[in-house]
């Protein structure tokens, strides 16, 4: 019989029982939030400087900045990807040259396209909120068009408007100009969210982690 007055000892587990200090929850979901928006701030202003690829068929080449701008909303989720893409925007902002064609600077709010640039923080956390509550839940298969369809749904709502608008004001143009020559860039947004639908599936299968922690 164990004596009532004997001291019972008590095992350390998991980190404690390694010899590591356990890291509370909220510092290191914080730190791999703030490492998931600066990378993928990154990685948009990597498309956006790379050179315009011809498509044959299409009257006006493609840029991968749009899909960066996608595929950072439909990985990170509404908040987080909207940060990035702001961070994004900031960065280039302040000079450095992170904008499509390498520019850069406070220039580029003059610019017929910066009504383009201001939709991408809003294309973010559009598609991210769409993706979520349609297409986080399905299985692979069906996930791919529903994540399809809430980018190109995006697209039409959050960026091609108020890119449209700023266009047609700063070159004085009739809004039936400004939508005929919006709508050139239409048929290229269909190929990169298809990609863009392509490669987040593809991570989600990868990283399963990345489609439960979307927020």
């Amino acid at each position: 019989m164990t004596d009532a007055s004997e001291p019972t000892a008590v095992r350390p587990s998991g980190a404690l029982a390694a010899g590591r200090p356990a890291l509370p929850v909220a510092r290191t979901s914080a730190a791999t939030d703030v490492a998931l928006v600066a990378t993928f701030a990154a990685f948009i202003a990597v498309c956006a400087i790379l050179p315009a690829i011809p498509v044959a068929g299409l009257a006006v080449p493609i840029t991968l900045q749009t899909f960066g701008v996608m595929l950072t909303g439909i990985v990170l989720g509404a908040r987080r990807g909207a940060l990035a893409v702001l961070l994004y925007v900031v960065v280039g902002l302040a000079g450095l040259p992170v904008f499509s064609g390498g520019a850069g600077g406070l220039a580029v709010v003059a610019k017929p396209s910066f009504g383009y640039i201001v939709g991408f923080v809003l294309a973010a956390a559009l598609v991210g909120f769409l993706v979520s509550r349609f297409a986080a839940r399905l299985r692979p298969a069906r996930r791919y068009w529903a994540i399809v369809a809430c980018a190109t749904v995006t697209s039409l709502v959050a960026i091609h408007p108020l890119g449209i608008a700023v266009m047609g004001w700063r070159l004085d143009m009739s809004p039936g100009e400004a939508i005929a020559a919006g709508a050139t860039f239409l048929p290229g947004d269909v190929v990169k969210n298809l990609f863009a639908a392509l490669v987040a599936t593809a991570l989600f299968r990868a990283f399963p982690d990345l489609l439960r922690s979307r927020r």
